[in-house]
């Protein structure tokens, strides 16, 4: 399954800037970052259910926001890029 991930985690607390720093390193766990805040991820079903409980478990679900897209499958190579783009390489080993 295919995922991209955006996040908008409130960072005028310190207590917000430890949920943003909790928030990115759950994501680099099992995708790739490809803007600030964006991520893309392809993992199973079972990943996924595990990555929802880690983000619920972390954030503030009055201060912050996490959306997640559910991608036809192959979306992400053939996806567009414009400017200073990575290539993510998502069926290639995610070395952490």
């Amino acid at each position: 399954m295919e995922l991209l991930i955006t996040y908008d985690v409130d960072t005028t607390t310190p207590q917000g800037q430890r949920r943003l720093r909790r928030v990115a390193k759950t994501c680099e766990g099992i995708g790739h970052r490809v803007q600030k805040s964006v991520f893309e991820i392809v993992c199973s079903p079972a990943q996924k259910l595990t990555l929802e409980a880690r983000l619920r478990d972390i954030i503030d679900p009055d201060r912050d926001s996490i959306r997640i897209y559910h991608l036809d499958r192959g979306t992400l190579s053939t996806a567009q890029h414009l400017g200073a783009a990575i290539n993510a390489a998502h069926h290639d080993p995610l070395v952490i």
